[in-house]
């Protein structure tokens, strides 16, 4: 049974039964099976400790790019390597043996540029790859 994510106004997310390791593994894996390769990863967890001394969930942001993707609104919008790359998040939910997977909703952020078909239809194909992502966990 395929499980739709939640949209939220700028992104779409899941709650999902697994650890936060194996879900960052798995959420890789799909990301990788939907052309997306991960730029950055940033452990939240890690630098709020590192720079403030608080405790917080573990929580990693994934700088996902898919690269014909980049390249086509890069072609199109020079200054769109302010909003690029597509972020995903996946954070240990309430219950640790659940974890919450998130990405951004392009569309929405690619909005900000205004009416330009050729980044509207760029950012459909990167929600849709985004989306079956999300659904595939």
């Amino acid at each position: 049974m395929s499980v739709q994510p939640q949209r939220r106004k700028y992104g779409f997310s899941r709650t999902v039964e697994i650890p936060f390791d194996a879900a960052i593994e798995k959420t890789r894996a799909a990301l990788k099976e939907e052309g997306f390769g991960v730029l950055s990863e940033i452990d939240i967890k890690e630098k709020l400790k590192e720079k403030l001394d608080v405790d917080f969930r573990r929580y990693t942001i994934l700088g996902a790019c898919n690269p014909s993707l980049a390249y086509k609104t890069l072609q199109e919008e020079l200054e769109i390597g302010l909003l690029l790359p597509c972020n995903v998040i996946v954070y240990e939910a309430d219950d640790k043996n659940k974890s919450v997977i998130s990405a951004i909703d392009a569309e929405a952020m690619l909005s900000v540029v205004g009416n330009n078909l050729t980044l509207d239809q760029v950012a459909s194909e990167a929600n849709e790859r985004l989306k079956r992502v999300i659904s595939s966990l």
